[in-house]
C-alpha cells in the first residue's frame, strides 16, 4: 500500500485486539490484565481520581474560602462522677478551673470548662459550688438538688451574642439582624387599606 492509496474507508474501522489466544499472539496468558489482583477480575472499576492509594490531587490542593471551623469552642469536659471520686472534692467544695487544675482533672486553662452530669445511681450527695463556662442541664439539676450552686460565665460566643447562661431565657439578645426565616409578612394596617380602596374607586370614576 502506498500513501496515495489510503482512503477514508480504509482507516475507518480498527480491528479489535484478540486476547487470550496463546502466548504467540502477544496477548495470551494474562491477556494484558497483569498478575492477580482486582484488576485481573471482571467487574472491577476504579474511580476517576484514583492515584494508586497516594493522596489524590483534589486533597493536595490548597483550600480557599471562609469556614467557621477555626472559631469552634473547645471545652475541657469533666463529669460529676470524676469530681466526687477525687479526694479533694469527696466532701464537696468549690469547683472552678483553678481547683480542677490543682486536682489534676484538667490540664490547663487553654479551653473553656464544661461540667456534665454523668454520675452513678446513688446521685450527688455533697454540696458543690460550681463556677464554669458551661454546665449541662442534668448537672445543674443534681448540684442544686444537693444544696449547691451553679454559676455559668458563658463562652466568648455567648457573650458576643448576649446570652445569659444563668437565666431561664437563654435566647441571644445581641443579634444584628432579626431571624425572619420562615416568618410571615406583616399585614398592612386597616386604615391604610381603606385609603388605598378609596383611591382606587376615585380613579375608576
Amino acid at each position: 500500500m502506498i500513501i496515495h492509496d489510503i482512503t477514508v474507508k480504509a482507516g475507518k474501522f480498527k480491528a479489535r485486539k484478540r486476547v487470550g489466544r496463546g502466548e504467540g499472539g502477544g496477548r495470551g496468558k494474562q491477556s494484558g490484565r497483569g498478575q492477580k489482583g482486582a484488576g485481573s477480575r471482571s467487574g472491577t472499576a476504579r474511580k476517576t481520581a484514583f492515584e494508586g492509594g497516594q493522596m489524590p490531587y483534589f486533597r493536595r490542593m490548597p483550600k480557599f474560602g471562609f469556614t467557621n471551623a477555626p472559631f469552634r469552642t473547645h471545652f475541657w469536659i469533666v463529669n460529676l462522677a470524676d469530681i466526687v471520686a477525687h479526694p479533694a472534692f469527696a466532701k464537696g467544695g468549690e469547683i472552678n478551673m483553678a481547683s480542677l487544675i490543682k486536682a489534676g482533672l484538667v490540664r490547663d486553662d487553654s479551653r473553656a470548662l464544661k461540667i456534665l452530669g454523668t454520675i452513678g445511681e446513688e446521685g450527688l450527695k455533697v454540696k458543690l459550688t460550681v463556677n464554669a463556662e458551661r454546665v449541662s442541664a442534668k448537672a445543674r439539676e443534681l448540684i442544686v438538688k444537693a444544696g449547691g450552686s451553679v454559676t455559668e460565665s458563658g463562652t466568648r460566643r455567648d457573650r458576643v451574642r448576649g446570652v445569659d447562661r444563668n437565666s431561664d431565657d437563654k435566647s441571644p439578645k445581641n443579634l444584628t439582624k432579626k431571624l425572619t426565616r420562615g416568618g410571615k409578612k406583616k399585614a398592612a394596617p386597616a386604615a391604610e387599606e381603606g385609603e388605598e380602596g378609596d383611591d382606587k374607586k376615585a380613579k375608576k370614576k
